[in-house]
């Protein structure tokens, strides 16, 4: 029997085992198949001596008999190492895992005792995790299952890499892949970089993209958005990552420097009620900081904060989010620049009348 088969007779046994009476439109769906297909899947495992019985009716289906249980449920080498991504379906789809999460998690869930199998099960049923931001589409990632197979076998990339300067060729050691946001960032080891527009390697001051953290023996760590990626290749090379290189603790720095960099300036404000709301939803954490040390309320209800803002020209974008809940108090550039912003609209509206 061909081994793609075998998995997925094994994966309708253990559904039918982990779920108890499912039909043939159902489990078709689970699999991914056509209806005729698990007709004749089933009639497989029935030659096989699973004791599979099918219930005639509109609430018939399939079901093993009472009883019945198998433990033929081996994790396999993806399976096992796709079990960290069990909460988030749609990246582990983009990691081209899908398929075989579904199958893990079923044998997983097999081999579970029935209390905890069941405990699992509504788990699943009242929890779910959405990891990309609200009202952003998706990267388009056409690297991505090349990018995470280099990352799983130490292989070397050539890459061509869209920067806001320009475009760059680098051979990359790819270390590890995040998903932040639902963006998805591949941490490598860079070198050979050339750029033939834009000589020097200057990372981008605003963004986290190639964004350069450290230096190592073998390069330098940069980070990469993978959507960003527009050709990849194997060099047919494989490497060692740098010893003590861990990925978590490596992003967790980098995310507080970029935090750093980005946010070196102060504004003073004077908030209305509605803008304390707005401040921590459009601001986040920088928002939040700023009220818990705002000062006191006046008459109307409004507080004086000073919030942690990026570049001026970022920050008077940033602060018009605010429309006339917030006033700039301070510094005197930033007010002006601020003014003039809105003056610039006002007649901008006015010319339009």
């Amino acid at each position: 029997m061909p081994p793609v088969r075998a998995d997925r007779l094994l994966s309708l046994l253990l559904l039918l085992q982990n779920r108890g009476l499912m039909t043939a439109p159902e489990l078709a769906a689970e699999l991914e198949v056509s209806v005729r297909t698990v007709y004749r899947d089933v009639e497989a495992l029935g030659a096989a001596g699973v004791p599979v019985r099918g219930e005639r009716g509109p609430e018939g289906g399939y079901r093993l008999m009472e009883g019945y249980r198998t433990r033929l449920t081996g994790l396999t080498d993806a399976e096992a190492g796709s079990l960290f991504l069990a909460g988030l379906p749609g990246p582990a789809g983009d990691l081209g895992l899908g398929a075989v999460l579904a199958s893990a998690q079923l044998k997983v869930e097999a081999a579970l005792p029935g209390e905890l199998a069941e405990q699992a099960r509504r788990v699943r049923e009242r929890f779910h995790l959405d990891a990309p931001a609200w009202f952003r589409d998706a990267d388009p990632v056409p690297h991505l299952e090349r990018v995470a197979g280099a990352v799983w076998e130490r292989r070397v990339l050539r890459t061509r890499y869209r920067r806001w300067r320009g475009e760059v060729h680098r051979e990359v050691r790819p270390l590890g892949l995040v998903l932040k946001g639902g963006i998805w960032y591949l941490v490598a080891l860079a070198e050979g970089s050339q750029n033939p527009g834009n000589p020097g390697n200057s990372a981008n001051p605003e963004s986290p993209e190639d964004s350069k953290s450290s230096e190592a023996p073998e390069g330098v760590v940069r980070t990469y958005r993978v959507s960003r990626f527009q050709a990849v290749e194997e060099t047919g090379e494989v490497f060692t990552p740098p010893a003590g290189f861990a990925l978590a603790a490596y992003w967790a720095e980098s995310s507080r420097r970029l935090e750093g960099a980005l946010r070196q300036g102060t504004a003073r404000l004077r908030l209305s009620p509605r803008g304390q709301k707005l401040l921590p939803m459009q601001f986040g954490a920088a928002g939040v900081r700023a009220l818990r040390e705002a000062g006191p309320p006046d008459g109307a209800g409004r507080v004086e904060v000073e919030l942690s803002v990026e570049s001026e020209a970022v920050a008077v974008g940033d602060l018009l989010r605010l429309g006339t809940e917030a006033e700039v108090l301070g510094p005197p550039g930033l007010r002006q620049a601020v003014a003039e912003a809105v003056a610039v609209l006002a007649e901008r509206y006015a010319a339009g009348r």
